[in-house]
């Protein structure tokens, strides 16, 4: 045989003990039997095959009366105890002054979401409280600079049984109940409705809203059904505080406008950029969730002005989001948003 011959016999010996193993291997992989993954898509939660809440529990617990709408329940307490005040301006519950915790119907039960009022008094130790009932922290921040006296939110959240996320939310209410020497729903601070000579009509024509008057206070409250948002796979509803709000108050001539703006994260500078060039300072900007997808940011805002100049920078930091041409608003009272 020929050096040559005998030469390629050899290589292709050599290439083929090469390759089969390598063959072998693979098979030997697509024959192993896959194993179950621990990863949940939270997309693909089915809200179909979730028991409806059990509001009869919730109320029991709870002690108090909610609001139901879509299958949720949310229980929301005014912080009629607080007299406070933001330039002249006299803060009440439906200007932004009140606690909610929002029930959802979820897998195992419910998953609660809230918003808690609290004093620089009220913080630390109902921090302690929330911990210790095993929920969750997702935001600590502010609704209003050169507020008298300064007051602060908190979010919480968590998820279980109906029966035990219930008796974990009362925990941490009566724990403010306990710090205030009071229940906070049985003040007369800021219970009273305030003076409004606004023209409402003229404020809806620039918004392209309608609002709606609870004590004195005009407000709007805009949902986002151009973002479908979910936290932990379960959607997150404007009823649970996803939503755009502006509250009114004052004359036409010296009104004053607080609110949220929710935003994704292409929106929040323009959004910011609109609101400060238009006269209204941004107070506070942050997150509400921490698991939502997609990512979402708030924002507050105060203005202090000609009501139908402040209503004009709202509309135009309004048409900086998806809303411009997708939504509808809708007035609805503090049960439904902060």
């Amino acid at each position: 045989m020929k050096p040559s011959i005998r030469f390629a016999f050899i290589l292709a010996g050599v290439l083929s003990n090469l390759f089969v193993p390598a063959q072998q291997n693979q098979k030997t992989k697509e024959e192993r039997p896959k194993t179950k993954t621990q990863n949940v898509d939270v997309n693909s939660v089915s809200m179909q095959t979730i028991a409806p809440l059990d509001t009869l529990v919730i109320e029991r617990i709870m002690g108090m009366k909610g609001k139901s709408n879509n299958g949720e329940y949310k229980i929301t307490v005014p912080q009629n105890d607080l007299s406070i005040e933001v330039d002249g301006f006299k803060i009440i519950p439906a200007m932004g002054l009140s606690t909610w915790i929002d029930f959802a119907p979820s897998p195992g039960g419910s998953m609660i979401m809230g918003d808690l009022v609290l004093t620089e008094n009220d913080l630390k130790p109902v921090q302690q409280a929330v911990i210790k009932q095993g929920l969750t922290i997702t935001a600590i921040h502010n609704h209003f600079i050169r507020n008298h006296p300064n007051v602060m939110y908190m979010h919480i959240g968590g998820s279980g049984s109906t029966e035990s996320v219930a008796n974990k939310a009362k925990a941490v209410l009566d724990k403010i109940k306990e710090i205030r020497a009071n229940d906070p729903s049985k003040g007369n601070a800021s219970s009273e409705s305030i003076a409004n000579s606004l023209n409402t009509e003229e404020l809806d024509r620039i918004l392209q809203y309608k609002g709606e008057m609870n004590k004195g206070v005009y407000k709007y409250t805009i949902g986002r059904p151009d973002v479908q948002l979910r936290e932990h796979g379960i959607p997150v509803t404007s009823f649970m505080g996803f939503n755009t709000w502006a509250a009114f108050q004052g004359t036409p001539d010296h009104a004053a406008v607080a609110g949220d703006f929710t935003m994704t994260q292409d929106e929040v500078a323009p959004v910011i950029k609109t609101l400060i060039e238009n006269g209204i300072e941004v107070v506070a900007v942050h997150n509400h969730m921490v698991h939502e997808q997609p990512r979402i940011f708030f924002l507050h805002y105060w203005g202090v002005g000609n009501a139908n100049e402040l209503a004009k920078g709202l509309r135009a930091a309004l048409d900086q989001t998806g809303k411009k041409n997708t939504m509808q608003g809708m007035g609805m009272s503090e049960n439904n948003s902060h």
